[in-house]
């Protein structure tokens, strides 16, 4: 009865940290970085300069792209160039790094790292998921 209890107890923590694990705003990745969530992202946009704790939208996209709409707010410095551009990042501030679709943003953070910045996250679901799911687009 004991062992069973122990079992059932065990499982059920389990279950808990698996549930936790999948509800968390952000997630660390095999290259070091983290990805966070579209509703994370979106929370903290909407907090704007009342927020205490500051933060900035970095698009990695071509400067067409972010003319055709970005994020509201957003500082657009293209993948192609960042290397060259590193000291425009801010460091200062949280940074919500993104692309369209994920694939030049995780470029992007690769570099990041690499050259010791790590004051980002990375929003997989990009420019994409943003007007999909309704988000507010500045052109």
């Amino acid at each position: 009865m004991i062992k069973q209890r122990t079992v059932t107890l065990t499982l059920l923590m389990m279950v808990l940290a698996l549930f936790a694990s999948g509800c968390s705003q952000s997630e660390t990745t095999v290259d070091g970085y983290k990805n966070t969530t579209l509703q994370h992202a979106y929370e903290r946009w909407q907090q704007g300069a009342t927020s205490s704790d500051p933060f900035v939208f970095l698009d990695v996209r071509t400067p067409g792209e972010f003319a055709d709409g970005h994020v509201p707010g957003a500082i657009n410095i293209p993948v192609q160039v960042l290397q060259e551009r590193l000291n425009e990042v801010p460091k200062d501030k949280q940074v919500y790094l993104h692309c369209e679709a994920g694939g030049r943003s995780a470029k992007a953070a690769k570099m990041l790292l690499k050259a010791g910045i790590d004051n980002f996250e990375n929003m997989p679901a990009g420019m994409r998921g943003w007007r999909d799911a309704g988000y507010p687009v500045q052109k």
